[in-house]
């Protein structure tokens, strides 16, 4: 497939438009960004890294019935994936509190949460992404009431299966964000990715972080922490 003229550039990603009026192309980036990107890095083959555990992820969940944007990887940092509107929401779920869910109601970092909790996020980056509710998400005219409901039960879902596959390779899934689009039938879509960018991984035994907050806390030690959650992802 024939990747054609830039269509949008992201965080993590840029989106090509080819042949297929249908079909996209998402390329991965090195880029590495935290804080609303206010702090910016970049760490060379973050980008193959990524694509190949969103690749192995979404080949999962769909393998469990969850309906994803991807269609195939045609290289080792592109995948062609179908074109969706993305609803501008940020599905996130968590597992163990940490990060700002600690800052904003001082639960205690590392505690175990008795469920699993389902955030939304208002995908604006001039607003800072913020905290949003059901109510605040109709007024916004963001998505229906069905919808909503359907993109929650979509996320606890997802928190069920990866949960589940990711304590079989002793990682704890501490929490993470997940993007929907709607497809020009209007059906829901996985879209976006799931990796050490969108996810936190806690080593099981140690607690050790093998994600994206390396970097967004000053550890080092980045591609190493992604390359070890391909390397357990792959056995």
């Amino acid at each position: 497939m024939k990747k054609l003229e830039l269509l949008y550039e992201g965080k993590g990603k840029r989106l090509y438009r080819c042949e297929d009026e249908d079909l996209l192309i998402s390329e991965f980036k090195d880029d590495l960004t935290a804080f609303n990107a206010q702090k910016r890095g970049n760490e060379e083959g973050k980008g193959v890294l990524n694509c190949q555990i969103s690749t192995k992820l979404f080949r999962l969940l769909e393998e469990n019935g969850i309906k994803t944007h991807l269609v195939d990887t045609i290289s080792q940092n592109e995948q062609l994936v179908k074109k969706v509107d993305i609803i501008p929401l940020e599905v996130v779920v968590r597992n163990i509190a940490t990060g700002s869910l600690v800052k904003r109601l001082g639960i205690e970092d590392g505690k175990v949460l008795p469920f699993a909790l389902v955030e939304l996020y208002y995908k604006d980056d001039d607003l800072g992404d913020p905290l949003v509710n059901d109510e605040h998400c109709l007024l916004l005219d963001i998505a229906s009431e069905s919808e909503l409901e359907e993109l929650k039960r979509l996320g606890r879902e997802i928190n069920t299966i990866l949960k589940s596959f990711f304590a079989k390779r002793d990682l704890k899934l501490v929490d993470f964000k997940v993007e929907f689009g709607k497809d020009r039938d209007g059906n829901i879509l996985l879209s976006d990715e799931i990796s050490p960018d969108s996810c936190r991984f806690w080593d099981a035994k140690s607690d050790e972080k093998l994600d994206k907050d390396r970097f967004r806390q000053g550890l080092g030690g980045v591609k190493m922490a992604y390359e070890e959650v391909l390397r357990r992802i792959k056995n």
